[in-house]
C-alpha cells in the first residue's frame, strides 16, 4: 500500500483532484488516500491557510497530490509552505505541444528546472508603508544543487543543452553565485552543451525560437515567470503540468489556479492534473502507468471529442476523465 497525501484545496482544485483521482483508481495500483486540507476554504473554517495535520500528511507520505487553491491577502501560501516543509527544490515544468491543440507553436517539446526554495520567495520582506524591501536569498548549495538537476534531468530527457537563465549582469553578486555554480556543476557533465542568458532575452526567444531549448534551468521567480509564458506557447495552464522533486519528496500539481470564476461548474480542465499524476508516477517507479496516462491524454487531445470549453470543446471535466481512462484501457 502506497500511502498519498490528497490537497485538493478549492475552487477547481476539487473538481480536477477528483477527476485525477477516479484515473487513478482505474489503474491496477495499490494507493491509499490520506486527504488534507490547504487553501481559502481551509483558512475561513480553521484560522490558517495550511494547518500542521496537512504538513505531517504530506510528511508522512509518499508523494503529494495538489490540486489549487485561492490565495489569501496577508496569509501564507500553502504550496510555497510545503515546497519548503519538504524541501522539494526542484520544481520540474515540462511545456509540450499536443496534436489536436490549437497553440502558437507544435513543434515544441522542452523543460524549465526552477529552484523553488529561496530567491524572492524566502518572505524575507521588511519595511512599512513608505518603503519595502525583499530580500532576495541565493546560495551556491541550492543553485549547485538545482543545476545537477537540471544536467540530469537533461540525460533522462535524451537532451544535449543546458541553457542557465538569469541577471547577472544587474544582480552581479546573487545571480553570479547562481551563474558560477551552474558552470561549476557542468564541468561533471563534459558531453552535455551550455550556454547562459538573460531572462529579459530568453523571454524573447520563448517568442521567437523556442525550439532552440532542450533544458532550461533558473532561479525561483524567473522560473515562476518563465514556465508560465511558456504554457502560453502550447494551449495554456490547462495543460501545463508540474513535479517538485526533492531528496525525500515529491509534490504534484496542475499550474493552474483555482480559477473561481468557473468553480462549480464541473467545465475545469483535468489535463493539467493527469499529466502531473503522470510526473507522480514516474517518481514513484511506476513508468509503465505513466506512459499509459501520457499516451491516453495525448490520445484524448488529438481526437478532440471530448474536450473542456477552455479547449473549444462542451465537455464536462468528468467526461474528459472517464474519456482518459477509456484510452488507458484501449492501451492495455
Amino acid at each position: 500500500m502506497i500511502k498519498i497525501a490528497r490537497i485538493d484545496g478549492d475552487g477547481i482544485g476539487k473538481e480536477v483532484t477528483a477527476a485525477g483521482v477516479k484515473i487513478l483508481d482505474s489503474l491496477d495500483l495499490n494507493f491509499d488516500y490520506v486527504e488534507g486540507e490547504a487553501g481559502r476554504e481551509c483558512f475561513d473554517k480553521n484560522g490558517t491557510t495550511i494547518p500542521e495535520e496537512t504538513i505531517k500528511i504530506a510528511k508522512n507520505s509518499k508523494a503529494t497530490l495538489f490540486g489549487a487553491i485561492t490565495s489569501t491577502p496577508g496569509e501564507k501560501s500553502p504550496i510555497i509552505t510545503l515546497r519548503k516543509e519538504l524541501d522539494v527544490y526542484a520544481n520540474l515544468r515540462p511545456i509540450k505541444s499536443f496534436k489536436g491543440v490549437n497553440c502558437l507553436f507544435d513543434d515544441l517539446d522542452f523543460l524549465i528546472v526552477r529552484e523553488n526554495t529561496e530567491g524572492l520567495y524566502s518572505y524575507l520582506e521588511d519595511g512599512n508603508d513608505e518603503k519595502v524591501v525583499a530580500k532576495r536569498v541565493i546560495t551556491k548549495e541550492a543553485s549547485e544543487r538545482i543545476s545537477r538537476v537540471a544536467f540530469n534531468q537533461a540525460i533522462k530527457r535524451n537532451s544535449d543543452k543546458v541553457t542557465c537563465v538569469h541577471k547577472a549582469n544587474v544582480l552581479k553578486k546573487t545571480d553570479g553565485v547562481f551563474k558560477k555554480a551552474f558552470y561549476d556543476v557542468s564541468e561533471d557533465f563534459p558531453d552535455i552543451k551550455t550556454n547562459d542568458y538573460y531572462v529579459d532575452a530568453t523571454a524573447m526567444y520563448l517568442l521567437t525560437k523556442p525550439w532552440e531549448f532542450d533544458v532550461i534551468v533558473t532561479s525561483n521567480l524567473f522560473g515562476d515567470i518563465l514556465s508560465d509564458a511558456s504554457a502560453g506557447l502550447v494551449g495554456g495552464l490547462g495543460l501545463a503540468p508540474s513535479g517538485n522533486i526533492g531528496d525525500k519528496h515529491g509534490l504534484f500539481e496542475p499550474v493552474h489556479g483555482s480559477a473561481p470564476d468557473i468553480a462549480g461548474q464541473n467545465i475545469s480542465n483535468p489535463i493539467a492534473m493527469t499529466l502531473s499524476i503522470a510526473m507522480m508516477l514516474e517518481y514513484l517507479n511506476e513508468d509503465y502507468w505513466a506512459d499509459k496516462v501520457k499516451i491516453a491524454c495525448e490520445n484524448v487531445l488529438e481526437k478532440g471529442k471530448v474536450l473542456t470549453p477552455d479547449l473549444g470543446g462542451s465537455n464536462k471535466t468528468m467526461d474528459v476523465a472517464c474519456e482518459i481512462i477509456n484510452e488507458i484501457q484501449a492501451l492495455i
